[in-house]
């Protein structure tokens, strides 16, 4: 895939190096010139010096040809407006932007340009931490109706089928995690002690399931 990112910063350095070890053909944009340091001397892909909402620099960069467009840089309105550019008038849809402002984050996401809300993501990843039972989704739908959770899940239910689970429960248990890496389970998976389990969720039903698999399963 060719991909092209705006803003050389942190975030756009270490996607274009991890973009590029997997074998995409890598393009970066950064308003300043010693930004493109950061990249490394491995990194074989383009830089282009200048403003990533600007046509002109967007072309040299290759959009024209891009699969993808990232935009990373520090300004919200920057990205915003190089998201709406590439996907508008280059016909690139797989666009991503980052936002501070969660506020203009779900804005956008309603607008279908999907975001990623810095900070956001920063206290939900800290407040899953904190709280076993998982107020905070892991994923929302940009209506706010369904979400994705890492549900707290009683030692009772250790030793029970993934299919008997998301009977009792009445919703999708997608994927777990499983001494640190992830598993798409089938319904004969059985639930292991450390497991991870998460659950796809309408949003007025997350009390309800969360105390279903908060206490012991009745055993008939």
């Amino acid at each position: 895939m060719q991909i092209v990112i705006m803003g050389c910063g942190r975030v756009g350095s270490s996607l274009a190096r991890s973009l590029e070890k997997r074998g995409h053909d890598v393009s970066v944009i950064d308003t300043n010139a010693e930004s493109f340091r950061r990249l490394g001397p491995e990194f074989r892909g383009t830089t282009v010096k200048g403003v990533g909402f600007d046509r002109d620099v967007l072309v040299k960069a290759g959009i024209r040809g891009a699969d993808g467009f990232a935009a990373v840089s520090s300004g919200d309105n920057s990205n915003i407006l190089a998201a709406r550019v590439v996907r508008e008038e280059f016909g690139v849809h797989n666009v991503v932007a980052r936002i501070y402002d969660q506020g203009r984050a779900e804005v956008y996401e309603r607008l279908g340009i999907p975001t990623v809300a810095t900070v956001r993501w920063a206290a939900n990843q800290v407040l899953r931490g904190l709280l076993p039972e998982g107020s905070e989704p892991v994923w929302r739908d940009p209506s706010g109706s369904a979400r994705l959770v890492q549900v707290h899940v009683h030692e009772g239910w250790i030793g029970s089928t993934i299919g008997e689970i998301q009977q009792a429960v009445r919703t999708p248990l997608p994927f777990l995690q499983r001494y640190g890496t992830a598993m798409v389970p089938t319904a004969e998976t059985v639930l292991q002690d450390g497991d991870l389990l998460y659950a796809a969720i309408e949003l007025d039903r997350t009390d309800e399931i969360e105390q279903v698999l908060g206490e012991a399963p009745e055993r008939y």
